[in-house]
C-alpha cells in the first residue's frame, strides 16, 4: 500500500495553519493586495512617488516600503495617510475565520 498524503482533502489554508505558515502568508497577501491598489490608483492620478510622498508628507523611501509588496510593517496610520492623498478612505474589518 502507498502511503496516503496528510493534506488530500484539506483545503490551502488548513496546510499553511498545520505548517505554521498561515499568519505570515496571509499578511504578504493583504500588503500585495493594498501596495497593489495604491500604485495603481497613483497611475490613475498620474502621480510620480515624490508627488505622492509630498501628499502624505512622508518621504521617498517611506512611500517605497508602503509600495514595497514584501514589507508587510504597514502601519494604519501610514496606510490612512496614503488613501487620503489619493482621495480614498480605509475600510478595516475582520471577518469570522
Amino acid at each position: 500500500m502507498s502511503k496516503l498524503n496528510r493534506h488530500v482533502g484539506s483545503d490551502f489554508d488548513g496546510f499553511l495553519a498545520e505548517e505554521g505558515l498561515l499568519e505570515e502568508t496571509t499578511a504578504v497577501a493583504i500588503k500585495r493586495v493594498i501596495a497593489w491598489q495604491i500604485a495603481e490608483a497613483m497611475k490613475e492620478r498620474g502621480l510620480t512617488k515624490k508627488a505622492m510622498a509630498e501628499r502624505m508628507h512622508t518621504s521617498r523611501s517611506h512611500l517605497d516600503r508602503l509600495l514595497d509588496a514584501n514589507d508587510t510593517g504597514l502601519t494604519l496610520e501610514t496606510l490612512s495617510r496614503a488613501a487620503q492623498a489619493l482621495g480614498y478612505r480605509v475600510r478595516v474589518e475582520l471577518d469570522a475565520a
